[in-house]
């Protein structure tokens, strides 16, 4: 199956999950922006990612045939390569999360990223279809400063495609409508309850916590966990949510606009 078919079909998996099992039922299945967000999967998980995956492809392919003699692991045949399967897989998912999780810092912490990142958080009822709510920028930044490292290391493309699925299924997981939970397992991976605080839209725990995509191993090792168990936020969305357009195209046009004329406001 290609990627698109595999996006297709978990988003339709969490679809029905939702419907089952919400943890807000009174959330409606046809919310306010909901065509929004179909056009953000629609585009950044098929259309977009195909142009933007050939590029970080062609870069990474480059990068490896200069890197090559001077990086032995990043050479066809590498001991990484010579792993079974499912130990490839793990390494792929661990070394691409933690990359993810330190990218996930930057777009909140540099204020030109969010600016970006911004369309992320304006989604104000969250549900499976806002994981792929983000500006197409965010897609250009992840690919560069994560796949051309993880390509460096000269494994199979095999498990490093199969993580990517993974972490669609777990990031639709995250954003979803979904009351379900991983007990224990909450301080190694990520969740609806955990990641519904990093949308928490007031300041409290920092109006920056909760970065981790698959593991929220990282968040609990370097201080960036914030999870009250015994409730959820009152609100999400981001601080100055009010500014952001509710129609597509200003939505897409909000952050240029921004960072061509700078307002010095602090990231969020």
């Amino acid at each position: 199956m290609s990627y698109w078919q595999w996006l297709a079909a978990i988003s339709v998996a969490f679809l029905l999950l939702e419907r089952m099992r919400p943890a807000r039922p009174e959330q409606k299945l046809l919310r306010p922006q909901l065509a929004n967000d179909l056009f953000y999967l629609a585009f950044n998980g098929h259309f977009y990612a195909v142009v933007a995956g050939g590029m970080s492809g062609a870069v990474a392919l480059q990068a490896r045939e200069l890197l090559g003699p001077v990086l032995p692991f990043a050479q066809s045949g590498s001991a990484l390569a010579s792993l079974p399967w499912l130990a490839q897989f793990v390494i792929y998912l661990v070394l691409s999360d933690f990359l993810q999780w330190c990218v996930h810092n930057l777009l909140h912490r540099v204020p030109f990223l969010w600016q970006f990142h911004k369309v992320h958080h304006s989604v104000l009822r969250m549900d499976w279809a806002a994981n792929f709510r983000f500006h197409w920028v965010e897609l250009v930044v992840y690919r560069s400063l994560l796949y051309v490292p993880l390509a460096l290391l000269g494994g199979d493309g095999g498990p490093l495609f199969a993580v990517a699925v993974f972490a669609t299924a777990w990031g639709h997981f995250n954003h979803a409508n979904l009351d379900l939970g991983v007990g224990p397992l909450r301080y190694v991976f990520n969740s609806p309850r955990m990641h519904l605080w990093h949308h928490d839209a007031s300041d409290e725990g920092g109006v920056a916590k909760n970065y981790g995509i698959v593991l929220s191993l990282w968040d609990w090792l370097f201080g960036t966990a914030y999870w009250p168990l015994e409730r959820g936020p009152g609100r999400i969305g981001y601080p100055e949510d009010r500014e952001m357009p509710a129609d597509l195209t200003r939505q897409l046009v909000f952050p240029v606009l921004r960072v061509s004329r700078p307002s010095g406001e602090e990231p969020g």
